[in-house]
């Protein structure tokens, strides 16, 4: 793929591993990160490193006017919900008003081609299940509603400016490459949470809620590879011309309960260690899982890494 790709955020868990696999399929890569929540043992060596907010107007015109971009990767959203709820101004600014800004910044240097790290919040409680892109959109927190906002703006710049965009809507993203994984600072996601647990960094684990309407009581969810997001991303840049304003679940249409997650990271650790229930939390559906028969169908796409074994057997390999 002989392509100069753009990825803001490239210094985070998912563009870094977006960032190494374009690497190896031959592209030029440039990489936007202010690193407030990424890592600079991240950034790919060989790639182009530019130290800045994507809403800097002045930075952004020089990254474009110094490099002939020829599609812009997005995945520097604040990706909080908790957080999201108590401190809304810091994701309408960034998630936002960056990003427009960062449209605005592609549309003035004559670049029309991205692809959007979206999210299954933008969902809300789910209606049905396994939910397809034509479940009714009701963000149930502002995390959800900057990326709805960022969707419905990708519309309207397709429509007026022949902008051209896919937009990829995740479920639970986990699991490692062999050299980039989670790295959060809080973590707040289940299996790095679980096998800080296992190492004996967290004295115990909490299951929050067993009373739920599912299998074993607790919340199901649908995990999908870093290595399989990162896949859908790099295949969305040449569906751009098929399908240039699309929308894709990424999921495995497979749920896994959090007891389950909780006896696999066991399992494949080795170790032994605490779980404790906990009550609920506001707004944690039972179950959600992906139909995601458009991206297999559209863009030749299946998650071949996303067995719960392998994701948790990756992950525990990097936590090492």
């Amino acid at each position: 793929m002989n392509k100069t790709i753009l990825v803001v955020g490239g210094a985070g868990y998912i563009g870094s591993v977006v960032v190494e696999q374009l690497i190896n399929k031959g592209c030029k890569v440039v990489i936007v990160d202010n690193f407030s929540t990424g890592h600079r043992e991240s950034v790919n060596p060989k790639a182009i490193l530019y130290e800045c907010s994507c809403g800097d107007t002045v930075k952004m015109s020089q990254v474009f006017k110094e490099n002939k971009i020829d599609v812009v990767m997005h995945f520097a959203a604040f990706a909080l919900v908790g957080e999201s709820v108590e401190n809304p101004r810091k994701y309408y600014q960034n998630n936002v008003i960056e990003t427009i800004s960062l449209l605005n910044s592609m549309l003035e240097n004559d670049c029309n081609r991205f692809i959007f790290s979206s999210t299954c919040a933008t969902y809300g409680e789910p209606q049905y299940s396994p939910m397809d892109e034509k479940h009714p959109q009701n963000p149930i927190n502002p995390y959800g509603f900057t990326k709805l906002v960022i969707e419905k703006t990708l519309c309207d710049y397709h429509n007026a400016y022949d902008l051209k965009f896919n937009a990829f809507r995740y479920f639970n993203a986990a699991g490692a490459s062999k050299n980039f994984g989670e790295l959060h600072d809080p973590e707040t996601h289940i299996i790095p949470l679980l096998l800080q647990t296992a190492a004996g960094k967290r004295e115990f684990f909490t299951i929050f809620g067993d009373d739920y309407s599912t299998k074993d009581g607790t919340c199901i969810r649908d995990y999908i590879h870093v290595l399989d997001l990162a896949d859908a991303h790099i295949k969305g840049i040449e569906n751009l011309e098929s399908n240039p304003s699309a929308f894709y679940n990424l999921g495995t249409g497979n749920g896994c309960s959090n007891k389950e997650v909780v006896e696999a990271v066991k399992r494949i650790s080795g170790k032994d260690f605490e779980v404790r229930k906990g009550s609920r939390r506001a707004g944690d559906p039972a179950v959600l899982v992906a139909k995601a028969d458009k991206a297999n169908n559209e863009l030749n796409w299946n998650p071949e890494h996303s067995s719960i074994e392998n994701i948790i057997q990756s992950a525990f390999d990097f936590s090492k």
